[in-house]
């Protein structure tokens, strides 16, 4: 399992609980992930979906600039990368599933590494939230119950599809698909990878109470609907190493109009059930309150990466959220928006120093502006 680097702590012997700890951890701590990365610190940056790839999903030299400014994070997690055609979501969204997609994004690893960063790919199935206008294939999902709203497609928003429900023969292939991207990844130079089980798609569909009507091993009880995501961490666990294997969680969360019953019992019958497998973490996004959040800290035994606020929400991670859930027993701290412009945000944090807001406009646009046109503090203006 991971553990606290003893290297950076002023005081002798082991956490007494992931709760009260008698380590000082602070932000800018050493700590081993997965039993033998170490990060330089515990800022993480959150995966973004930044819609730059180049056609035939192909990373290009413009994401290898990208993530190479910002390798100062003791680690990045990389936009959400399709395991298959009919996985991916959204257009401009990049590929680990054909060997010339895992070809382009060697430069962004090495790029990366050259700047003595790490990196992990955060895989990425969208099951229904996505469109034949996007990928030629109707979507799939646990159940056809389509995703609330519009989805992005490439002559603009439109109404999610229904999407087809998977045959119970089926299901296996497409918790395979992470394992199948994860060898991929791990092949092109990423040092592991994150399966979004997160914000509304494919793992969070099975999740769902709502998304997932279905009535065999799949669907029903707590025990049913973890089983997708566990299939799929254990597939990805054989394939690259338990060390090379986080998973992202939005418990409770309610995106592209996903419910949840019972949370907290949903929650911790996964984690159980993750915990044998020992990945290298898990990464929770604050979708829940804090009791839930908490008792889902002591019901999971490994690293927790804590992503304090809502992405896309009105507030961006600050220090003080990263400080006070270090306190609560978060053991790295995502930190998403404040990235975009700030690609020397480590420094700012550690230093005090002003961060700078983002371009919303160029989020999704395509294009350098508001990508890699950031400058850091000390060019800033």
């Amino acid at each position: 399992m991971t553990s606290i680097d003893p290297s950076t702590s002023t005081l002798d012997g082991p956490p007494s609980s992931p709760l009260s700890s008698p380590f000082s951890s602070t932000l800018f701590d050493r700590y081993r992930l997965g039993g033998g990365l170490t990060l330089p610190n515990r800022v993480v940056m959150a995966p973004m979906t930044r819609a730059r790839a180049a056609a035939g999903g192909l990373a290009t030299p413009s994401m290898a600039t990208y993530y190479a400014q910002r390798a100062t994070a003791g680690l990045i997690v990389s936009e959400g990368v399709q395991p298959s055609l009919i996985g991916q979501s959204n257009p401009g969204t990049p590929g680990l599933h054909t060997d010339e997609q895992a070809a382009s994004w060697r430069p962004v690893t090495a790029a990366v590494h050259a700047n003595g960063g790490r990196i992990f790919a955060q895989i990425m199935h969208g099951g229904r939230v996505s469109h034949p206008d996007t990928t030629g294939l109707v979507p799939v999902g646990p159940s056809a119950v389509p995703a609330a709203g519009e989805v992005f497609t490439p002559t603009g928003p439109q109404p999610a599809p229904t999407p087809r429900a998977l045959e119970t023969a089926e299901v296996p292939e497409h918790a395979q698909s992470y394992a199948s991207a994860a060898r991929r990844a791990v092949d092109a130079g990423f040092d592991g990878v994150e399966l979004h089980g997160a914000n509304g798609y494919l793992i969070s569909q099975f999740l769902s109470s709502n998304a997932n009507l279905r009535t065999d091993r799949y669907g029903g009880s707590a025990a049913n609907r973890v089983r997708f995501a566990v299939d799929a961490v254990a597939a990805t666990v054989d394939a690259v190493g338990a060390a090379r294997t986080g998973i992202r969680l939005s418990p409770g969360g309610t995106f592209w109009g996903v419910e949840e019953r019972e949370v907290p019992e949903l929650y911790t019958v996964l984690l159980g059930e993750l915990a044998r497998l020992e990945p290298a973490y898990v990464h929770l996004e604050a979708t829940a309150d804090d009791e839930v959040l908490l008792a889902l800290r002591r019901a999971w035994p490994g690293t927790l990466i804590m992503n304090p606020v809502l992405p896309l929400g009105p507030k961006r991670t600050g220090r003080s959220d990263a400080d006070r859930w270090l306190g609560l027993g978060a053991d790295l701290i995502s930190f998403g928006r404040a990235f975009i412009a700030n690609p020397d945000l480590v420094e700012r944090l550690r230093g005090g120093l002003p961060v700078a807001p983002e371009d919303e406009a160029a989020y999704y646009q395509g294009g350098d502006a508001g990508y890699v046109t950031y400058g850091s503090y000390q060019h800033a203006g």
